[in-house]
């Protein structure tokens, strides 16, 4: 039911809708930005010079475990085409040099975490809780960031809680 005239005096109800429409159209353009950023996202490594990096990499970063030195030494061989995608893409924090997670707003953090989710897919022993404690670290993540990751992760993935790390689920004691 709409509420767009007062039934009685002092009916705040018509007002109330007025905000709850707003919220709404603020919500749809924010959701249409946010939809067109995900079209596009990681559409760099598509093409060159990026893909040719990709191309080489790709089978060593899917069997390394992400944090690890396996992981480090894959990314340091295609290095060329990683510091070049991190410039073409804003939902990385090293494309803000030391100011990192700091220097995004909302939709280029939303994007890097569902990047991180996907990517944690791609390694055999991939968990978006691990990839949210090892980048905690990584990017000296502010502990409110940390926890609103987590806590979207909880929501997202929760069955991949139970191989989340110990230093995590400690973090997250008493909010489950």
């Amino acid at each position: 039911m709409r509420y767009e005239k007062p039934e009685y005096v002092g009916d705040s109800r018509p007002e109330t809708q007025k905000h709850i429409d707003k919220v709404n159209e603020f919500g749809k353009q924010f959701t249409k930005k946010l939809t067109s950023r995900l079209i596009l996202h990681d559409a760099s490594k598509l093409i060159e010079p990026e893909c040719k990096f990709f191309d080489k990499g790709t089978p060593n970063l899917a069997t390394s475990s992400y944090g690890e030195e396996s992981y480090e030494k894959a990314k340091d061989s295609i290095k060329e085409g990683i510091e070049h995608h991190y410039k073409m893409n804003d939902h990385h924090p090293e494309h803000f040099g030391s100011a990192g997670v700091s220097g995004m707003n909302l939709y280029q953090l939303i994007e890097m975490y569902l990047d991180w989710r996907a990517a944690s897919l791609r390694h055999a022993d991939g968990n978006i809780f691990k990839s949210i404690k090892v980048n905690k670290d990584r990017f000296h993540l502010d502990p409110q960031v940390y926890n609103i990751l987590l806590n979207t992760a909880i929501v997202d993935s929760p069955e991949l809680f139970v191989d989340a790390p110990d230093e995590v689920k400690e973090d997250l004691k008493g909010k489950l």
